[in-house]
């Protein structure tokens, strides 16, 4: 496993006071289903019902207690739209929570593909956030199947996340499944690897 951190300190003024706003950012190289975090992020489909790529992966790496918990989500809001993020359990994964997340198709930048995938992560971010989620682990969201540009989408992946503001130390995990993703986001967040 191929592991490089990258430190983002910010500071906001809350109550008249100045508080330091932590995102640690670490790169791996590593198979997201086996991670030890908080939550993993699924790059899945407005169905929620398991797809190829990293959604196929985490849903037979998670059992049915996560599809039961996607159909629960349909059956009330009919599945989660492009750009946003639900939340469910983790199964039988090492994490405690999957935030389900769905990226745009890319149609060429005429669709707002940028915007919605720069949402995919806010929202992902802001659900862990609220379930009180300290590590969280994000794979190369719409870059499979959807076609978005690999460097686009790291580029949106990086300034959404290091824009982030929240109140507490957040671990970050970009977590790619090959060389060619790994070495794209270690020069968007230049660091050198430990290799």
């Amino acid at each position: 496993m191929l592991v490089t951190s990258y430190k983002l300190a910010s500071s906001c003024i809350d109550n008249l006071q100045l508080k330091l706003i932590m995102i640690n950012i670490k790169l791996i190289k590593k198979d997201i289903t086996k991670l030890e975090v908080d939550a993993i992020v699924n790059a899945a489909n407005t169905s929620l019902l398991g797809g190829g790529g990293v959604d196929g992966a985490i849903h037979r790496a998670g059992g049915k207690e996560i599809l039961e918990e996607c159909y629960k989500i349909r059956n009330k809001q009919g599945g989660c739209k492009i750009g946003n993020a639900v939340i469910t359990n983790a199964g039988k994964l090492p994490c405690s929570y999957v935030i389900h997340t769905v990226g745009p198709k890319w149609n060429n930048g005429k669709s707002r593909e940028k915007e919605l995938l720069a949402s995919c992560y806010l929202k992902s971010l802001e659900i862990a956030i609220k379930h009180n989620i300290k590590s969280i682990a994000f794979p190369n969201i719409s870059t499979g199947i959807y076609g978005f540009p690999k460097n686009k989408a790291a580029k949106i992946a990086i300034e959404t996340i290091k824009s982030f503001q929240c109140v507490e130390e957040l671990n970050v995990y970009i977590t790619c499944f090959d060389d060619e993703n790994y070495i794209l986001y270690e020069k968007l967040l230049k660091i050198k690897s430990e290799k």
